[in-house]
């Protein structure tokens, strides 16, 4: 065993995910000397496994199913696809995101960079032997020792497993393995339809190679979201072609010679056995955080399995913690935003705490959903009394002109004079910069008349934004008269439910 000390860092980040990085970074910014722990892959799952992979097979994804199309002037002669050749679509995406930041991580490493600071890149696995140092294991009979004054849990999460299942990467995947696959299956079975479920589920339904059966415990997909949400996304799923196998359990998988065989069990005492060529479980997630002997470190893990931490990202003293070993959703903004924010508590910056509620994230489905701030349900949970406008894409140009019309915009205001946004739902194209715009007003604690403001570009998804809005002012070109199938605007109070508006 082999021992070297390399002095006392400012920071050691353990984990070099989207996370890790933007906390290296920002401490970078400040001057720090910073020692970056990773023992697997650089960008770790938001990376190589999870957001840039999962999203890069979504884009190939959608082309080929925009290439299929035959209702738009024009045929593609002799259209194939090869999921190998996909797949390493996908891997080039991934490595160019890795060489980035790898080329970054070694430009201020302390033998090129000559200015304050330095970012030291570590290869291994660390393990806490007090409040102030790490053992970096780089191999059973090598590691090193890491002193710091302050430290970055960034270690991430990993797919949870699913009980009596055993992942094999062969026919039985997670998320981390899915791409190994040789070729498009022809039948495959999803087991949790959460967010990753349902995207995948479109992926391979857009691909148009492969039965996909979506199998769920509850009721209706994406539950968390409102009922109106959940049966948009039901929908999409099963106009292409998706098979919804709701409020059912998987028992059991049966290896045969080339498939497998799987038994679902429904709450009315019926079965199913299903054949089919591949599973992919995906369950959720669970933090890693086994290994790091936090005990030694004095952090306590939460009884939900997480790490506890306060406004500033502080799990104990002088160690931090950010992303998906805490228990807030396991999203590369929310890890890369706390990240930068315990980086700044640490060394003295001024921090403003972060507010999840005005999060908005990206649902990668057919067509993708954004969403930021408070849905409907959230609203009654609370007793806050609600205006709610919707108006579908069908009367929206830019939608019209892109032959793009499945899709909606659904926002929440406060049923007051200053009507200020709660929250916003959308679906369809370019959803990712109108829900970004409605975050930024809401940051602001900005209004309906506020946002009107502005003069909206024609034609563009963003009139959308435009046209719910007016329709809560009872101002909107479209009537829900005229178009009752396409509109909708109405109100909610604790005491007396929806009337119209």
């Amino acid at each position: 065993m082999t021992q070297h000390d390399d002095g006392i860092y400012d920071l050691c980040i353990l984990g070099g995910g989207p996370g890790g990085f933007a906390g290296a970074m920002r401490a970078f910014d400040f001057g720090k000397r910073v020692c970056l722990v990773e023992g697997g892959e650089i960008g770790g799952a938001g990376v190589k496994w999870g957001a840039l992979a999962s999203k890069t097979l979504w884009e190939l994804a959608k082309d080929y199913s925009t290439a299929s199309k035959v209702d738009r002037g024009y045929r593609v002669a002799a259209l194939s696809v090869s999921y190998a050749e996909v797949a390493a679509t996908v891997e080039q995406a991934v490595k160019e995101r890795q060489y980035q930041m790898l080329t970054q991580l070694e430009s201020f490493s302390p033998q090129r960079w000559n200015g304050p600071g330095s970012i030291t890149l570590m290869r291994g696995w660390a393990t806490f032997n007090d409040g102030a140092s790490v053992r970096v294991y780089q191999g059973q009979e090598h590691w090193q020792q890491v002193r710091a004054r302050n430290f970055l849990i960034a270690t991430g999460s990993r797919p949870r497993a699913y009980p009596g299942i055993q992942i094999d990467q062969q026919r039985i995947f997670d998320s981390n393995g899915i791409g190994s696959l040789k070729a498009f299956p022809k039948r495959l079975l999803i087991v949790g339809a959460g967010v990753v479920g349902c995207e995948y589920a479109s992926i391979f339904a857009a691909f148009g190679q492969t039965q996909v059966h979506l199998v769920d415990h509850k009721e209706r997909v994406i539950p968390y979201e409102d009922r109106d949400v959940s049966t948009f996304v039901e929908h999409s799923l099963r106009n292409a072609g998706v098979e919804l196998h709701q409020q059912a359990c998987l028992r059991e998988v049966r290896h045969l010679a080339d498939s497998v065989e799987v038994i679902l069990d429904y709450p009315e005492g019926r079965s199913e056995v299903l054949q089919v060529d591949a599973v992919l479980v995906s369950v959720g997630r669970r933090p890693n955080l086994e290994y790091l002997n936090l005990t030694a470190a004095g952090v306590a893990v939460g009884q939900n399995g997480y790490l506890e931490t306060g406004v500033d990202c502080c799990a104990a003293r002088n160690i931090y913690a950010c992303g998906d070993v805490t228990c807030h959703p396991n999203l590369v903004n929310i890890a890369e935003m706390e990240a930068r924010l315990a980086v700044r508590d640490m060394f003295g910056q001024r921090v403003h705490p972060l507010n999840y509620q005005n999060m908005s994230a990206i649902m990668f489905f057919n067509p993708a959903i954004a969403t930021v701030g408070l849905s409907e349900e959230s609203c009654q949970k609370k007793g806050l009394a609600y205006r709610v406008a919707w108006l579908d894409n069908a009367l929206v140009a830019r939608a019209i002109a892109m032959r793009a019309t499945r899709g909606f915009t659904k926002i929440v205001v406060s049923d007051d004079e200053e009507m200020k946004i709660l929250g916003m739902r959308a679906a369809g194209p370019q959803v990712a910069n109108s829900v970004m715009a409605i975050a930024h007003f809401m940051d602001h604690d900005k209004g309906a008349i506020d946002v009107l403001r502005s003069v909206y570009p024609h034609p563009t998804i963003s009139e959308a934004t435009q046209e719910c809005l007016r329709l809560l002012l009872g101002k909107s070109v479209y009537k829900p008269y005229a178009f009752p199938q396409w509109v909708k605007v109405r109100r909610w109070k604790p005491n007396g439910g929806y009337a119209p508006l």
